[in-house]
Parts: structure tokens; sequence; C-alpha cells
């Protein structure tokens, strides 16, 4: 029973037709000749109808109409129509002589039967052919329904732990207010964060207001580990309708506090600029390289990585490099607006 319902839809269904097509022989030859020609004859007539019907849309059709060869295509559907007609004629022929007390002679009329009767069936196999494709298309869509169904609800089980994690937050962020507006305002921040991880990198396009506004709720925290003030220039100069893919801008801003800041230094000074000119979008960072380990490591998988997602969403029309130039590294991204 398990072995049943393991079977695709489709593969039961063609064994149901099948034992059909069989029962339906057998029960045609039993009135008219009785049980033995009934049972001697019935496999051949099966037999044939599964060479010629499968023989045509599971090898012919596909290998040689499919792949263009429709000369060849045309000339083996004959010698398979001809070769089983005439075989299955020839020996339910032969089997009906040899328990007939009166033999008859094998006519080539009798075998031109045989042959036409190929041809219906070979007519009959293209009909057979698109209703397994359609209950497979059926069967597909069905799994694929299922499996939007069980992903929708994935996402809102994905959903529960986050906002109970933001309500939360929200709740301590009340609280701290009253004594620590600074330490509030900061976990304001990573509430924010939080939640453009959950509601916003998942999406195709972002807003660049929504983008900027993630970038400094992050500087926000990375300052917190400071030991000094941080010489910070941002410039924007972009429309605020754009829409951009999310954490397209993330890499540069990242790097720099791994790898471009000196925690114990009081003199850390970067400069982001965000413009717009041209149909393009264009985001540099710059920041003074210092001699310590990971220091000048900002060519890392982070940049490979952001480059095989431009190459992606961009093909060839970005511009990525970064670059050191009098103790100063440069990061800079210039890709098309949609």
């Amino acid at each position: 029973m398990n072995f049943i319902k393991n079977m695709a839809i489709t593969t039961r269904l063609q064994w149901l037709i099948w034992i059909a097509v069989f029962l339906i022989l057998f029960f045609s030859i039993l009135p008219v000749d009785g049980f033995i020609h009934a049972i001697t004859f019935t496999p051949i007539s099966f037999a044939f109808y599964l060479i010629v019907i499968y023989g045509n849309i599971s090898f012919l059709f596909p290998r040689f109409y499919q792949t263009g060869r429709k000369v060849q295509y045309v000339i083996y559907v004959i010698v398979l129509l001809v070769t089983a007609g005439m075989a299955r004629g020839y020996l339910i022929m032969y089997l009906y002589n040899k328990t007939m007390a009166k033999p008859e002679p094998i006519m080539i009329g009798s075998m031109l039967n045989f042959i036409i009767a190929g041809f219906l069936t070979y007519l009959l196999s293209f009909i057979f052919r698109i209703a397994i494709a359609y209950f497979s298309l059926k069967q597909q869509s069905e799994k694929i329904l299922a499996q939007k169904s069980q992903a929708e609800l994935d996402l809102l089980k994905s959903q529960v732990q986050p906002h109970f994690l933001f309500n939360t937050l929200n709740n301590i962020y009340y609280e701290a207010y009253r004594e620590a507006p600074n330490t509030a305002k900061l976990i304001e921040r990573l509430s924010d964060i939080m939640r453009y991880f959950v509601d916003e990198s998942p999406k195709d396009l972002v807003s660049i207001t929504t983008e900027i506004q993630f970038l400094e709720n992050y500087i926000a925290l990375e300052k917190i580990r400071m030991r000094h003030e941080l010489d910070l220039t941002f410039v924007q100069d972009c429309n605020a309708d754009l829409r951009i893919p999310p954490m397209l801008l993330m890499t540069f801003v990242e790097n720099i506090f791994k790898h471009g800041i000196d925690k114990s230094s009081s003199d850390n000074k970067i400069d982001l600029s965000l413009i717009q000119q041209d149909g393009y979008l264009v985001f540099q960072t710059k920041n003074p390289v210092y001699n310590i380990a990971g220091g000048a490591e900002h060519n890392g998988f982070g940049i490979k990585n952001l480059e095989k997602r431009l190459n992606l969403l961009y093909g060839t029309a970005f511009e990525l490099w970064t670059g050191t130039t009098d103790n100063f590294f440069t990061a800079y991204l210039k890709v098309p607006l949609t």
C-alpha cells in the first residue's frame, strides 16, 4: 500500500488506464472465442498498444520530432507501425490457426487491417500524451500552491518572535526614556535596524530614505564602541523617491568600522557621500588607513560578495572600485537608477 501511495499521480493514472484496457480486451474476446483464446490473445494486443503508444510518446517523439529531425521521425513511425502491426497480426493468426481445426491462410489484407489499427493507436498516443502532460502540470500546480501556503505559514511563524522582540524593546525604550534618554534612543535605533532586517531586506527594492536611515542607525550604534568622538560627514544629495536594492550600501560602511577605525585614536575622520547624478547613484566612502592588524583589509569577502550581487543586479552597468591614496582608503560605487 505504501508503494502505491508513494507513486506519482500520473503513474497511478497510467496503471489504472492500462488495467482497464487489459480487462476490456479480455472480456471483449471472452464471449466470442472462450477463455483460452481470451487469455492468449489479450496479452498480444495489450503489448501491441504498449509498444506503439510508449514507443511514440516516450522515444520517437521526444528524440526526433522535438529535436527538429521530423523526416526521420516520420520514417521511424512508419517502421514502428508496420513492424508492430505485422508482428501482432502474424502472431495472432499463427496461434489462432494452431487452435482451429481448419487453419486460415495469412492474407495481406488481414495484415493491412492490423497496420491500420496500429495507425489509429498511434493517433491515440497523442491523446494519451496530452492527458499525462495535463495531470503532471496539475500536480505541479498543486505542489506549488502547497509550497506557497507552507511558505506563507512559515513566514507568519518567523514573524512572531521578531515582533515579540520589537514589542519588548519598545517597552524597554519607554522605561529607559525616563532615566536615560540617550540609552532609550539607542534602543530605538536597534529596534529600527532589526525591523529593517525583517521587513525591508527581503524586498527587491526599498526607498533610499529607508536605506539611509538604516545606515545612520548602524553608525549611531557603532559610535558607542568608540573611546573618542568620531568626525563623520555624510553628504546626501538624492531624490527621496528613489528606490534601490536593500543592503547595497552597507558593505562600505561596515568595512570602515571593521577595518578603518582606530578605537584608541582621537583622530578618526570618515567622509561619506551619496549623490544622484545623470541617472546614476554614486556612493563613496573615505577614511584613514592605520597601521594596525586588519586595518587595510577592506577589499575582502564583503566587497567580493557585493561585486557578485551587483553583477546579478546590473550586469556590467555599474562601477565598483577601492584604493588607497595618501594614507586614505576610498571605496566607490556607481549604479544606474531605474
